[in-house]
């Protein structure tokens, strides 16, 4: 259990796209054929301009000043970046070659660029020859530009001129987020007006970081990308598509820019190799404490009607028992371990088993800066551990097949590791195991997968994007975590603290967050399903461990609103008088979510809607119609629908199964 919150058939795969594509008037199919227009001529090689045939139009760039604008196929001109921020120098020559690309180089940067059409995006990709930096694209210059798409959790749409997120609480003019740790999908968006709309992926995020400006009170983003030889971040992509201006349309956009690469996992695969799996499907998530982690307390949940849950501990000295867990299996759950292969300290000293390992694994395996100095573990304890060097030594060692293999000896048939999937990845300078980010992302991957293939369903913390096919589920992809909560976390009066044992108040005290962080947080106005467009049906998502249904009671109307919108599971922490007092609501709760994602789990978000200009009517559409799911965030009814509740319809319902959490507590 965590004692921590960190910081922050190719024809299938084909036959998704375009149907997402449909879904969300975006064109990104196949390739559309490529022009040049130059503006010195075409027999002058030397002009400025490149003309790139896209869907929906063609995209021009500016090769003096890598300045982008599109002409939509309906007459608009579009600004999709200003000139870069940097001082490119004078550009070389632009040539073309026969597979479609463009190319010229800014030699005294040092870069070189090529452009092509990617499946309708266009694409410009730059190799440095020496360690440099550049600031762009630069985005949301657009006059047209209404809002603005950000990945952070769960996914973002701000307007553009909203002053709570320009210059109030919001905090993001002034700020910048690592595309790579910071940001649950390698992308942001703008809607431009009425339908249009602009995506850009950029996948090598390792390296990148997104600013936030807001001059004349409009919010602008910039990225920056560092090409180091050292950190293996020489080369830059960034792509750009035309989308329908949906909220959604980069989230989609970026779905089939996996597909079309075989990168987008499948539940469904996952459920085939492992049909133990498929008990994620109509699963709410929950660790344990006290007796809601005994044979007793399985019962007890059974008993109150809950057919399906994900059972979590920690590694603490009381984990669940044998009895325990077979009684979870029994009743249909899934029961898993809280482990961690990050942090390292003295065995003799350490606060968590999950930190102490056999031999000199520490320091031995410690990460260092260039100067060799060890890399102090999260909370100021240890240090962090080098995947590199597990790598290394798991062939002959097998410290981390042990560690599994004993956190499962009571037949655990789930697992959950903490941290591994997550942006949070490190440059190991130690002798004998140095490594670049992107080795470590590999390394994290082999492991994950290694795991994976044991037959456990596998877990981790705030899945990035690039981990979707090595998972099931992840515990944290779904919060819009704000600045704001990890300063509220520390304060452990307010918070709560790591005692009594067997119902630590971190995870069981009721908080009321101050109404900045849950307006940034929670407020559905700004919410929009980005992560679940990318990756539904490919693996389950949750909040994080630490906020618990019950943890934050002033949003929990709002909350299981959002899941059923999204088909997503509540997650909780549960022991005796919770379960006691709780109980027969979470029945209720995940009795109502249970068939919708045992239909729908599988399947990808591929309609998403607002249906009130206030953004209080949501409606979400999973697969070809087999779920439609309507949200009433508001007060007053619309529709039919009262204030504060869902509508659920499965293919072939005469009538929509309707939900009022509220009424419930």
């Amino acid at each position: 259990m965590p004692t921590k919150s960190s910081s922050p058939g190719h024809a299938r795969r084909r036959s998704e796209t375009r149907f997402l594509a449909l879904s969300f008037a975006l064109a990104v199919a196949a390739a559309g054929a490529t022009t040049y227009a130059f503006t010195a001529g075409a027999d002058e090689p030397h002009g400025r301009d490149v003309e790139l045939a896209v869907d929906g139009g063609t995209a021009v760039v500016d090769t003096a000043t890598l300045a982008v604008r599109a002409h939509t196929r309906d007459g608009r001109d579009l600004t999709l970046s200003d000139a870069s921020g940097t001082d490119l120098g004078k550009p070389g020559p632009v040539t073309r070659t026969g597979t479609g690309r463009t190319r010229w180089s800014y030699p005294e940067r040092g870069i070189d660029v090529t452009a092509r059409t990617d499946h309708g995006r266009l694409s410009l990709s730059m190799k440095a020859h020496r360690d440099t930096e550049l600031s762009w694209p630069v985005t949301g210059t657009d006059a047209a530009a209404t809002s603005l798409q950000l990945p952070r959790g769960e996914g973002l749409d701000i307007p553009v001129r909203d002053t709570f997120w320009t210059e109030g609480e919001g905090g993001l003019a002034g700020s910048g987020v690592d595309v790579g740790e910071g940001l649950t999908l390698p992308l942001w968006g703008y809607s431009l007006g009425k339908r249009a709309g602009v995506s850009y992926l950029t996948p090598t995020d390792i390296g990148t970081t997104l600013g936030f400006t807001a001059p004349g009170g409009r919010l602008r983003t910039t990225a920056e990308h560092t090409f180091d030889r050292g950190e293996g971040t020489r080369d830059y992509t960034v792509t750009f598509a035309l989308t329908d201006g949906n909220a959604v349309a980069p989230a989609a956009d970026y779905r089939s820019y996996l597909a079309e690469r075989g990168r987008l996992g499948s539940l469904k695969r996952k459920i085939a190799k492992n049909p133990a799996t498929g008990k994620l499907l109509g699963a709410f998530h929950a660790y344990t404490w006290g007796t809601a982690r005994t044979a007793q307390g399985v019962e007890q949940l059974r008993k109150l009607g809950v057919d399906r849950m994900w059972l979590g501990y920690d590694a603490g000295p009381d984990p669940m028992d044998k009895a325990a867990v077979s009684a979870a299996k029994k009743a249909g759950y899934l029961v898993g371990p809280y482990d961690s292969f990050a942090n390292g300290q003295d065995p003799e000293k350490a606060d968590s088993p999950t930190s102490a390992w056999p031999g000199t694994v520490y320091p031995d395996f410690c990460v260092r800066d260039a100067q060799g100095k060890p890399r102090t573990g999260f909370g100021g304890r240890g240090c962090y551990l080098s995947s590199q060097a597990f790598e290394r030594a798991e062939p002959r060692h097998h410290y981390l097949a042990d560690r599994t293999r004993s956190m499962t000896a009571n037949g655990a048939d789930s697992y959950f590791l903490d941290v591994d999937a997550t942006g949070e990845l490190f440059r190991d300078h130690g002798k004998g195991h140095r490594m670049t980010r992107a080795g470590d992302r590999d390394n994290r991957l082999a492991r994950m997968r290694r795991i994976a293939d044991k037959g456990l369903v596998l877990g981790s913390e705030t899945a990035q994007a690039w981990a979707n096919k090595a998972l099931a589920f992840d515990h944290g992809g779904g919060t819009p975590a704000a600045d704001g909560l990890w300063k509220l976390q520390k304060d452990r009066e307010k918070w709560g603290g790591y005692y009594p044992e067997t119902a630590p108040g971190v995870f069981f005290k009721p908080v009321d967050l101050p109404a900045g962080l849950a307006k940034a947080m929670y407020d559905p106005r700004y919410r929009v399903p980005l992560y679940e467009t990318a990756l539904h049906g490919s693996l389950v998502n949750a909040e994080r461990w630490e906020l618990s249904y019950e943890k934050l009671p002033r949003q929990k109307k709002d909350r299981a609103l959002l899941a059923m919108l999204y088909n997503t599971p509540l997650n909780y922490v549960l022991d005796g008088p919770s379960l006691k007092k709780h109980g027969a609501e979470l029945a209720a709760l995940q009795q109502y979510f249970a068939p919708l994602h045992k239909a729908a789990g599988t399947e990808p978000l591929t309609s998403y809607r607002r249906l009130t200009a206030d953004n209080s009517v949501q409606r979400t559409v999973f697969g070809n119609g087999t779920l439609t799911v309507t949200a009433n965030f508001g007060t007053a009814a619309h529709d039919g629908l009262p204030g504060g509740c869902v509508d659920a319809r499965l293919k072939g319902d005469d009538e929509p199964r309707r939900l009022c959490p509220a009424k419930l507590g």
